[in-house]
């Protein structure tokens, strides 16, 4: 049970940024980084890190202007379901579930939260500077949860998942009365 919500911690980490928690990850397995990770392992230690630390910078400091949020998600978006399989693997390495099954609900769960993202950043035409900054805290608590308080990231994330399942019933309803308010039909 633990490794799941490790699992859930990580992926939720890889649905708000993608280099931020592939770094952190690398950087906490110390002179190892990423040898364990599934796929990441592949690369070269060095490129990776270079890759990875220009990534955050852009998501660090991209994220703080419209068009950047707008030109990151675009990337984010397509990227978090494959940061969120490989950051669930890489935490949940020791469980009896299967690997397959892992990296789909870490990969689903990053789609998810992503696609709230972007739904919300288009609903307000712009994520506000103290969410971005949420979002960038939350995703460090994250991944250090997922491997020092596993309990308390996996919680973090399913709560992560009720306010993505309750801004879709909101954005539903908005979008009916809307509709109903400009008389259109389905």
């Amino acid at each position: 049970m633990i490794e799941i919500l490790a699992t859930l911690s990580a992926s939720a980490a890889a649905g708000m940024r993608i280099g931020i928690p592939l770094l952190i990850i690398g950087l906490l397995q110390g002179s190892n980084l990423w040898s364990q990770v599934p796929i990441l392992s592949h690369i070269s230690p060095p490129i990776l890190l270079g890759c990875l630390t220009s990534w955050s910078l852009i998501e660090l400091f991209g994220s703080k202007k419209l068009w950047g949020q707008r030109s990151l998600q675009l990337v984010q978006l397509f990227m978090s379901p494959i940061a969120g399989a490989i950051m669930g693997l890489a935490v949940a390495n020791a469980t009896a579930t299967p690997n397959w099954l892992i990296a789909l609900i870490g990969g689903l769960l990053a789609l998810v939260l992503q696609l709230v993202q972007v739904g919300w950043f288009y609903r307000l035409r712009g994520l506000p500077l103290w969410a971005v900054f949420l979002q960038d805290t939350l995703c460090v608590a994250l991944v250090l949860f997922a491997f020092g308080a596993p309990w308390q990231g996996g919680l973090i994330a399913l709560i992560l998942l009720w306010f993505a399942v309750r801004s879709a019933k909101q954005w539903y309803d908005w979008y009916w009365q809307k509709s109903k308010k400009l008389g259109v039909r389905s």
